[in-house]
């Protein structure tokens, strides 16, 4: 799961800077560095991280006012963030949740109990990133029938006009009559041809809707 997955780490401290990045590179992830919030916006918008591991107390722009900016624009929003912070205070970690931090982390940390908790949140975008794609794949089908089920109906209706016109025309000669029942054969042929696809997309959507009823990420918000 590790390969390509790209962390920014933003700290103001380098000794914490280098330490993760040597660990987090050993173990086969992509790491770019930041050492404020400002720097670490540029190199969000620049490296597109997976998952951003950011400290709460720095120069310039503090991990909150990073964090309050991220959330903020649609774009950045879902990537992950685990705070760091020297501060223990229940307070202090409610008001990073409410800003949309994924994790908190006091100083110091244990690197074993960090890389678990960075593993378990990408497995969780990544799994998050599935279930849309199934939203939108399901979203996208569910039109495309809709619209194919309202052409099948305009096409029945364009051949029952044809029936009618056909019932019209008096046959006056043998070929004519042979030719008008041959039409009447064939508007048959393909209104059963029809009737069929229009059961087998019935039978698709309610199979949609199982899908949707057994996974509770895909059911309608």
């Amino acid at each position: 799961m590790n390969s390509h997955k790209k962390i920014l780490i933003v700290d103001d401290e380098v000794i914490s800077l280098e330490f993760f990045e040597v660990m987090l590179t050993k173990l086969g992830f992509m790491v770019e560095k930041a050492t404020d919030g400002v720097e670490a916006l540029e190199k969000v918008r620049r490296f597109y991280p997976d998952l951003i591991i950011l400290d709460n107390i720095m120069p310039r722009m503090s991990g909150w006012e990073c964090t309050k900016i991220l959330k903020a624009d649609p774009q950045f929003r879902e990537i992950p963030i685990i705070m760091l912070s020297a501060l223990d205070d229940v307070k202090d970690k409610v008001e990073g949740f409410e800003l949309g931090v994924d994790d908190y982390i006091t100083k110091p940390f244990n690197f074993s109990e960090v890389l678990v908790r960075i593993r378990a949140l990408l497995r969780n975008r990544e799994l998050f990133s599935h279930i849309r794609l199934g939203e939108s794949c399901l979203s996208f089908a569910e039109t495309l029938s809709a619209d194919l089920r309202t052409n099948l109906r305009d096409f029945i209706r364009s051949i029952d006009a044809l029936d009618e016109a056909i019932a019209q025309i008096p046959p006056e000669q043998d070929t004519f009559s042979q030719a008008l029942q041959l039409v009447r054969d064939k508007s048959q042929g393909v209104k059963k041809q029809v009737a069929e696809l229009d059961a087998r997309i019935e039978k698709t959507i309610q199979e949609w809707e199982h899908i949707k009823k057994s996974s509770p990420g895909l059911q309608e918000k």
